[in-house]
């Protein structure tokens, strides 16, 4: 700033003209490259407005100074990694440059391959803020708001298998491939008493390792399966969703419910607003749809 202002008396600038650039500089500082170049367009798209939190609300979300945001990867529906960039995109990735660019701080995307590993991001500290399915053994120390996206979950079999309803999965003998920590891998552990449940790594590695390990059924986010199904062949998708998946945005719990029903208010806004829809359309994702206040 002062060698901003020394220069400008240099060039003889008058006082309030430096004043209105060294302003200008500070409020148009990069938050960082994602957030500069996506988030913005997109909110200012929408009619998003900055809020003005508190100086304590923006401790209880970045104490570090930065908004550190936890990015599953493992669901196509939340994020990818853009090809021609070689990073994260998505509407997890909008809504977390939203928020940052909302609390005026910077942007950290800790990416990782799985939900499981995603969740442990936020227990552990390495994450202010992560995306999340809302499911109840989550729920014990990270706080959710209302679902933004809903995503539905689906089996995979052979075309050749002879299941062909989802109440012929939970059969003794049948196993189920499901990615490790996933929403899905949480649900079928309570509701599947019969089958057997194969835990893989990550989820974008299910349909591979059912189809490497000779494994009955594969289960996963439909627009997973739908990719891996059409790049294997041989492949269907049982008619039936055997869950929705209720994908929200998470705090950890000892952040405090000041922090909860900053972040849930923030989700609602992004819903109503457009936001989220607008976002899921310029990511070319189908499949989802926008939670609505009942969901």
């Amino acid at each position: 700033m002062q060698k901003l202002s020394t220069k400008m008396r240099r060039t003889g600038l008058s006082g309030a003209l430096v004043f209105m650039l060294a302003i200008s500089a500070v409020a148009f500082a990069p938050v960082s490259t994602f957030a500069q170049t996506q988030g913005a367009p997109l909110a200012q798209a929408t009619g998003s407005q900055p809020a003005q939190p508190a100086g304590d609300m923006v401790k209880l979300f970045a104490p570090s100074g930065t908004l550190r945001a936890s990015i599953n990867l493992g669901n196509p529906v939340l994020a990818s990694i853009d090809p021609a960039t070689g990073k994260p995109v998505g509407v997890s990735v909008d809504l977390a440059a939203e928020l940052a660019r909302r609390l005026g701080v910077p942007l950290e995307l800790v990416a990782v391959k799985s939900a499981g590993a995603s969740v442990d991001n936020v227990n552990q500290d390495k994450a202010d803020i992560g995306f999340f399915a809302v499911d109840p053994k989550r729920g014990q120390e990270i706080s959710f708001t209302k679902p933004y996206v809903l995503i539905e979950g689906f089996y995979l079999v052979r075309e050749t298998s002879p299941i062909t309803t989802n109440d012929q999965v939970d059969q003794a003998g049948v196993t189920v491939a499901v990615g490790k920590d996933s929403a899905y891998d949480l649900f079928l552990t309570r509701e599947l008493h019969h089958a057997q449940i194969v835990r893989i790594a990550t989820s974008p590695a299910v349909v591979q390792s059912f189809l490497d390990q000779h494994l009955d059924v594969a289960a996963g986010v439909k627009q997973q399966l739908e990719t891996d199904a059409a790049k294997a062949g041989g492949l269907r998708i049982l008619d039936q969703r055997f869950m929705v998946i209720r994908q929200a945005m998470g705090v950890p719990k000892k952040r405090g419910d000041e922090a909860a029903a900053y972040l849930s208010t923030f989700v609602e806004e992004m819903k109503s607003s457009g936001f989220v829809a607008a976002s899921l359309a310029r990511h070319q994702i189908t499949g989802a749809v926008v939670a609505t206040g009942a969901d």
